[in-house]
C-alpha cells in the first residue's frame, strides 16, 4: 500500500452504506457513510485539482464533524496534504500558523469563513458547495494521475504542536509512516468492523489519528464527541452506552477524570471491551479504579511522540499493580513492530534491557514511523532527527523525544518523564511526575499537576478534589520524602487543559504567576 486512500477506496467498495463518522453535538448531529465520505473527498479533491493546487498544504478550517474528515481526505485524494484548524483554537496561534503555511487554498465552512485571517491571495472552498462538484471524465482522470504518481513517503498532513518558544512546530507526516503506524495499531487494539470507537481528541492533534485511520482500514465506526460532553462524566459514559461504544483511546487525563469524579459509583460504560490510554503519565490508582469497574476489559497503555507518527511502545496491562507505592508505573512496554527504540545514556551509550540496571536514558526513536521533520524549519529537524550513534558507516536517523525512561525487572520499558520535568532542587533530584503521583493516591485527590519555579526555588502543586489543601499537605508528609514536599498548595475548582486534553502546565505556570 502507498496512499492511505486505499483505506477508503477498500472499504467504501466493502461497506458502502455503513456509518464510517458520526457527530454528537446538537449543531453537528450529522454522519457519513463510507460511500458519502470517500465520494464527498473526491468531489472536494476535483475541485482542488482543476485549480492546479498540488503537493502543498491545503488548510481545513472547519468545526469538529465527519464533514472535516471529508475535507481532510480531498486534500489527500487531490494529492495535496491538510492541516486542520478548529475555531476553539487561540487566535493568535491561528494566525502564526497561517503565518507558517502560506497557504494558497483554504477549506472551510459557513460558520468559519468570517474568522479566516487575511489571505488575499488564497483560494477559499465552501465544503458544502464544493461537496456537490461534478466528477467528468476528465476529473476522473485527474484524480488517477494524482494516484499513479504518488509515492509512499509524499507529506500527507501537518499537525501543529506547541513549541518551547511559544511558536507553532508543522510536523510532517508522510503516507508511509501512518500506514505503518495504522496496520501495527490496528492489531494492537483488535479493531474490526465491529468496533464503535468514541473519538476524544481534536482533528487537528495526531491522536485523533487512532480513530479516523483504523476506522476507515477496518469498515469501523467513529463517534466524534464534542469537548462540551467531556466536561459532565456522567453525561460522557451515557453517551458511550447510548451508541454502544466499546474502544475508547484517551489521554490519560480524561480517564483519572472519571476515575476522580466516582462517576463509576453512578453509572458503568456497558459496552467498553478496550481502553486505551496515554499521552500523561496515568496513576496506578485510576487504572486500578477502571479495572475494578471493568473487569473483562482490555487496558492498554501507548507512548510515543507526535514526531514518530502517533504511538511507537505499546504494554498491554496483564498483571496487578501496587497503588501504595509512589515509585510504581505501569509500563509503555515494548516497540511496535518494525520500530526500535534505542535508550541511550548522556554518552550516547545503549542502555539494554538485559543490563538490568534500572538506569535512566533518553528513549529515541527509529524507524519508518519517523515522521519527515518539521514543516519549513530544516535547522530544528536536524537538531531533533539525528543520526543514530551506533551507526558508523551510513545514514540512519533517530528522534531524539526528550523523554526518559528505563527497564524494569520484566524487560518492559517504563517512561519517566520529560527532561524538563525532572529537576534539581535542595540539592537532590526530583522527578515532578513523582509528586504528582503521590498526591494522586490519596483518595480525596482527583487530578494533580506538579509545576517548578526555577527562579524561586520552589516547588508548586495544583490540584483537584475534595480535600483541602492542608489535608493534603498532611496526607504528603506521610508519603514523600521531605525534599519532595511543595513548597505551595493550591486547590483549583478544574484543572485546565489543553485542546488535545493534556493538562495545561504553561497556564497553571501563569496562574501561580500572578498570585
Amino acid at each position: 500500500m502507498i496512499n492511505v486512500m486505499e483505506y477508503l477506496d477498500i472499504t467504501a467498495e466493502k461497506y458502502p452504506d455503513k456509518v464510517a463518522f458520526c457527530g454528537n453535538s446538537s449543531e453537528l448531529n450529522l454522519s457519513l457513510t463510507f460511500r458519502q465520505l470517500r465520494e464527498n473527498s473526491r468531489r472536494i479533491a476535483s475541485r482542488i485539482l482543476s485549480d492546479g493546487f498540488y503537493k502543498e498544504p491545503i488548510v481545513v478550517f472547519m468545526e469538529k464533524s465527519p464533514y472535516a474528515v471529508a475535507a481532510n481526505f480531498a486534500a489527500v485524494y487531490s494529492g495535496n496534504l491538510y492541516v486542520t484548524i478548529e475555531r476553539e483554537m487561540p487566535r493568535h496561534r491561528i494566525e502564526m500558523i497561517f503565518e507558517n503555511l502560506k497557504p494558497r487554498a483554504v477549506i472551510c465552512e459557513e460558520s468559519t469563513y468570517d474568522l479566516l485571517p487575511d489571505l488575499p491571495n488564497a483560494k477559499t472552498y465552501l465544503y458544502s458547495e464544493a461537496a456537490l462538484t461534478e466528477i467528468d471524465e476528465s476529473a476522473e482522470n485527474a484524480l488517477a494521475g494524482v494516484r499513479e504518481r504518488a509515492i509512499d513517503t509524499d507529506p500527507v498532513y501537518i499537525v501543529f504542536t506547541s513549541g518551547s518558544t511559544g511558536i507553532p512546530k508543522g510536523i510532517t507526516a508522510s503516507h508511509r509512516s501512518v500506514i505503518d503506524y495504522i496496520e501495527n495499531l490496528s492489531g494492537i487494539l483488535g479493531v474490526d468492523d465491529t468496533t464503535v470507537f468514541g473519538n476524544q481528541a481534536p482533528l487537528y492533534v495526531d491522536a485523533c489519528l487512532k480513530e479516523v485511520y483504523t476506522t476507515i482500514r477496518n469498515g469501523a465506526t467513529s463517534y466524534l464527541i464534542s469537548r462540551e460532553t467531556f466536561m459532565f462524566p456522567v453525561k460522557l459514559v451515557e453517551f458511550l452506552n447510548s451508541r454502544k461504544i466499546n474502544t475508547i483511546c484517551w489521554v490519560s487525563s480524561a480517564l483519572s477524570m472519571i476515575a476522580g469524579f466516582k462517576t463509576f459509583d453512578t453509572i458503568i460504560p456497558e459496552y467498553l471491551r478496550t481502553v486505551a490510554f496515554g499521552s500523561e503519565l496515568f496513576p496506578v490508582k485510576n487504572l486500578n479504579i477502571w479495572k475494578t469497574a471493568l473487569p473483562n476489559t482490555r487496558f492498554i497503555n501507548l507512548y510515543g511522540p507526535t514526531e514518530a507518527t502517533g504511538m511507537s511502545c505499546y504494554y498491554e496491562v496483564n498483571r496487578d499493580f501496587d497503588d501504595s507505592d509512589n515509585s510504581t508505573r505501569i509500563p509503555i512496554g515494548h516497540a511496535f513492530r518494525n520500530t526500535e527504540i534505542l535508550l541511550l545514556d548522556k554518552d550516547d551509550n545503549v542502555i539494554t534491557a538485559d543490563s538490568n540496571t534500572g538506569e535512566a536514558g533518553e528513549i529515541c526513536i527509529r524507524g519508518s514511523c519517523l515522521s519527515l521533520g518539521y514543516y519549513n524549519d530544516f535547522a530544528k529537524t536536524a537538531e531533533f532527527f539525528t543520526q543514530n550513534p551506533t551507526v558508523k558507516s551510513y545514514p540512519d536517523l533517530i528522534y531524539r523525544t526528550g523523554d526518559l525512561g528505563s527497564y524494569n525487572d520484566y524487560g518492559e520499558l517504563v517512561f519517566h518523564s520529560r527532561k524538563d520535568y525532572q529537576i534539581k532542587h535542595m540539592g537532590y533530584r526530583i522527578e515532578l511526575p513523582e509528586i504528582e503521583t503521590a498526591a494522586c493516591r490519596n483518595e480525596q485527590t482527583a487530578l494533580a499537576c506538579c509545576i517548578y519555579d526555577n527562579e524561586k526555588g520552589k516547588l508548586i502543586l495544583f490540584y483537584t478534589g475534595t480535600c483541602s489543601a492542608s489535608e493534603l499537605t498532611k496526607y504528603l508528609k506521610v508519603n514523600l520524602p521531605r525534599y519532595m514536599l511543595p513548597n505551595r498548595i493550591i486547590a483549583l475548582d478544574e484543572m485546565p487543559f489543553t485542546p488535545n486534553g493534556k493538562i495545561d502546565r504553561v497556564m497553571l505556570y501563569n496562574k501561580y504567576s500572578g498570585s
